[in-house]
């Protein structure tokens, strides 16, 4: 199935997976979200460190 979703479609899947556990869990440390969507979504090293960077950057932001 993996083969079959368009270019980029796990990453996006995986920024709305970690947005909604981020309101579901507001105590709970942004990067173990983070860290559980790479390798629940398949993340390629590249997408996996783009998600890593974007929380980063957008932790303080709400």
């Amino acid at each position: 199935m993996h083969e079959l979703l368009p270019e980029g479609e796990d990453l996006r899947r995986a920024v709305k997976w970690v947005s909604a556990m981020i309101q579901e869990n507001p105590g709970q440390p942004v990067q173990s979200f983070v860290r559980e969507a790479i390798f629940r979504f398949d993340l390629s090293p590249r997408d996996a460190e783009f998600l890593i960077g974007f929380y980063s950057q957008h932790k303080g932001e709400s």
